[in-house]
């Protein structure tokens, strides 16, 4: 297994509530410390809200095994780019340039940073019926380019990423973004991945926050998957193929909170390792 490097990859999560401002204003502090650090982002709420204000709103599916995602056929893809790629990077890089970090957006697009496979047909599980969808562009990371990371990393920027891959014949495909953080975090053998969201943690009942679980050891994170709810189980996923896979730890913590990944790497949150 590679050694671990003291890289920090922060998973924003892109659903209503997290506040980007706040998390803005802590990377750029621990940035502006000499934390090496790598923003992934999502932007699911912006997709939302932009598809119905052109007539086209979000629609998701719902695998056999449980897992939601976005139905991304090619309008829908548009959209997707427009407001992921084209607003939320912005705005975050937009922000943390202001805040003194030298933040560089990019999308997995870009250099082929990520290359993701696309499937010819997936299933997907409407009124207890399977149904097999044939033009969903939505893809599982197969490859990040550590290396043009790294040299970021090395010239002094901070990379912000959307989720965004590029399939092998070419085609820009949307990837999951807890996904697309733990592909990253795993490539560069990072030392901590924490996600942010718009709850307090992992929490064994949810919406209970009083079963929240402060810590769970890596053998055990299959367990949480029987009990996580919605896009906190994108998440969990995330987490045990990162630590699977060599990062020392995941921190699943609150990002509606002053400080966030201060907080989440003091242990607010769930920590996993």
């Amino acid at each position: 297994m590679a050694e671990r490097r003291d890289v920090l990859v922060v998973k924003i999560g892109g659903t209503e509530g997290v506040d980007f401002s706040a998390v803005c204003r802590d990377a750029a502090r621990l940035v502006n410390d000499g934390r090496r650090m790598v923003l992934v982002h999502g932007g699911s709420a912006e997709a939302n809200q932009l598809g119905e204000d052109l007539g086209y709103p979000p629609r998701f599916l719902t695998s056999p095994s449980g897992f939601t995602w976005r139905y991304t056929d090619p309008r829908t893809l548009e959209i997707f780019i427009m407001a992921v790629n084209g607003m939320v990077n912005t705005r975050l890089v937009e922000q943390l340039q202001a805040l003194g970090a030298n933040a560089f957006g990019l999308s997995g697009l870009d250099g082929r940073l990520m290359e993701a496979e696309r499937k010819s047909a997936v299933q997907s599980v409407e009124n207890g019926k399977r149904r097999v969808i044939r033009d969903d562009y939505t893809g599982k990371i197969k490859r990040v380019d550590a290396e043009a990371l790294e040299m970021l990393l090395e010239k002094g920027y901070l990379p912000v990423v959307a989720p965004l891959a590029l399939s092998e014949a070419g085609e820009a495909l949307n990837v999951d973004g807890d996904r697309a953080a733990a592909e990253i975090a795993t490539a560069l053998q990072a030392e901590t991945l924490v996600m942010l969201t718009a709850a307090p943690g992992l929490m064994r009942e949810f919406p209970d926050e009083s079963t929240l679980i402060h810590s769970l050891p890596r053998q055990r994170v299959e367990e949480a998957l029987a009990y996580a709810q919605g896009r906190m189980k994108k998440k969990v996923l995330g987490a045990q193929e990162a630590l699977s896979a060599g990062v020392g730890r995941v921190c699943i913590a609150d990002g509606r909170v002053e400080s966030p990944i201060g907080r989440a790497l003091a242990g607010s949150g769930t920590t996993i390792e």
